[in-house]
């Protein structure tokens, strides 16, 4: 992309970040910064106890800091990436949410999305339904 282009991408950039996505940027944020700071914690300290429930954690921390950067960046790029990443993390939540009830023994610890995020009050769950449907509302408007 030449510098033209770029220039007029932000000119005509789709703003992410007003009324509901505002939130959803804050609490993005905030997922970001608890699942960072519990994998990082855990992967330094206890890994060989629970590894893949850590780095399912990182894992975790990664999608929600890169939705927290597309809908701080803004555009149509921007949100379809982050449409794609909630779709993605909505689907890794239904899976390690499904299979933590099912076979409780493959996780000895838990992770940001086990139970369906219970240990975070369902924000895990909820999120990326918020944030599928702000992107698409934000598409149709826009």
């Amino acid at each position: 992309m030449t510098a033209t282009q770029e220039k007029a991408e932000r000119g005509t950039r789709t703003r992410l970040v007003s009324g509901p996505g505002i939130l959803l940027v804050w609490l993005y944020g905030v997922m970001s910064v608890g699942a960072v700071s519990r994998s990082i914690y855990q992967i330094a300290t206890e890994f060989d106890r629970a590894p893949l429930a850590y780095a399912l954690s990182a894992v975790a921390a990664v999608v929600y800091a890169f939705i927290t950067y597309t809908l701080v960046r803004g555009g149509e790029k921007a949100r379809r990436a982050a449409l794609v990443c909630c779709a993605a993390e909505l689907a890794g939540v239904l899976v390690v949410g499904t299979w933590t009830l099912v076979e409780p023994s493959a996780f000895p610890d838990a992770t940001v999305w086990s139970d369906y995020g219970y240990g975070y009050l369902f924000i895990p769950v909820l999120l990326p339904l918020t944030g599928i449907w702000w992107l698409r509302r934000s598409r149709t408007t826009a």
